[in-house]
């Protein structure tokens, strides 16, 4: 006897969950009596097509992404061009660092000098000194003329 009670629900049990399921189907029915869900139905309805192809073209789009995201090569591909690119940048990045951290180590140990008018005269003939004022004039005539443009 207890056997078919376990593979039976009772009677109270089952009038339970078909008042429940009646009480969810009064509370769907009592939502679609309302006007304001009747008009955003009718609005789905005519946007049917349109969402339809909104969905075909998302799940396009989610299985080339998810393809992509996959695929190894691509991705070792993708790493090594991102690397290719990079590593030329970085070295002149640490070149131009370990300069400026030598330059002021060299300042630094030179405290006794001083460059008077002839030495700057004498610093003027040094071809990295006249790319580098070259390098500002340019610099300036060109934030001059876009000052002048605004």
């Amino acid at each position: 006897m207890s056997e078919t009670s376990t593979q039976q629900p009772s009677t109270t049990e089952t009038a339970a969950q078909s008042s429940e399921t009646r009480r969810g189907q009064l509370d769907v029915l009592d939502q679609l009596l309302k006007p304001e869900v009747q008009e955003s139905l009718s609005t789905l309805v005519d946007n049917l097509p349109k969402l339809a192809e909104m969905v075909t073209f998302l799940t396009d789009s989610f299985d080339f992404v998810k393809s992509v995201s996959t695929d190894k090569v691509l991705a070792n591909d993708i790493v090594g061009g991102i690397k290719e690119f990079s590593e030329p940048i970085t070295g002149k990045v640490k070149e131009l660092a370990s300069a400026a951290v030598e330059a002021s180590d060299r300042a630094e140990a030179d405290q006794s000098s001083t460059i008077g008018l002839f030495g700057l005269l004498k610093m003027l003939k040094d071809p990295q000194v006249q790319k580098l004022f070259r390098f500002a004039q340019a610099y300036l005539d060109i934030m001059a003329e876009r000052q002048k443009q605004k």
